[in-house]
């Protein structure tokens, strides 16, 4: 009589522990569903506020995206020559003036650096794609020119100088990444560094080298040119002056 009474309590028991088990399953379950439900959304929400800004959702940063050439610079300048007297230029290969200056003092600035008298600091600037319809082509070169220091920094003078000697005008599309290519090549640049200026390695290292330049190197317009720390005040665009300014200061 006793054992009978005892069974169906048990049983009782083991079905009251039975539906505890299936009801905490259960709200495991919806608690993992509800999370899910919550990243999905707070994706969602993500994707909508920065496709209203237009823009991408920034990319995790990689060694390519934020790799600087070889030898630059902690502030964006790539070096040639090791001279005891620096000379510094932000020059962005888009500008018309740029041009000028450098057809006017390309020869002198060779000669100084083949001598040992200079140590020159270029800084490749793309504040001027704006006026590329769109090419964005201040940023390609200047990534051109990043890539040359990289690889064959033996031929970033002669690349520079073939870059301003087929300088597009400001405005126009510029030339394609075909042409800058050809024209790498044609200044001694070895094929395959040509042909890998289309993977874009430097464009990060470019831009935040122009945001610092506008922000903490007073720079206000191109081309910009120091001698020693000091900004050079006389003629630009004739040969001579600047050759001068560096025999006094060494």
């Amino acid at each position: 009589m006793g054992t009978q009474a005892r069974t169906p309590a048990r049983q009782a028991r083991q079905a009251r522990a039975e539906a505890l088990r299936r009801t905490r399953r259960r709200h495991r379950n919806l608690g993992v569903a509800g999370g899910v439900v919550i990243v999905a959304l707070l994706a969602a929400i993500a994707f909508v506020l920065v496709d209203a800004a237009g823009g991408d959702a920034p990319a995790p940063p990689t060694a390519q995206s934020t790799a600087a050439p070889a030898g630059a610079t902690a502030t964006g300048a790539i070096v040639t020559g090791t001279g005891p007297v620096t000379v510094t230029i932000y020059l962005d290969y888009l500008c018309p003036y740029c041009g000028r200056f450098e057809r006017a003092n390309s020869g002198d600035l060779e000669r100084l650096v083949a001598a040992g008298t200079i140590r020159l600091e270029l800084h490749p600037l793309a504040f001027l794609d704006r006026a590329s319809q769109g090419t964005r082509y201040s940023t390609r070169t200047a990534n051109a020119v990043a890539t040359v220091a990289d690889r064959s920094p033996a031929k970033v003078l002669a690349f520079s100088a073939a870059l301003f000697e087929q300088q597009p005008a400001e405005g126009g599309p510029g030339l394609t990444d075909q042409r800058i290519a050809a024209i790498a090549t044609g200044a001694g640049v070895p094929t395959d560094v040509a042909a890998s200026f289309t993977e874009r390695r430097f464009e990060r290292w470019v831009a935040t080298s122009t945001d610092w330049a506008f922000q903490h190197g007073g720079v206000t317009g191109t081309p910009t040119v120091l001698v020693n720390g000091k900004v050079f005040e006389g003629d630009l665009y004739t040969a001579g002056p600047l050759a001068a300014a560096v025999a006094a200061a060494a």
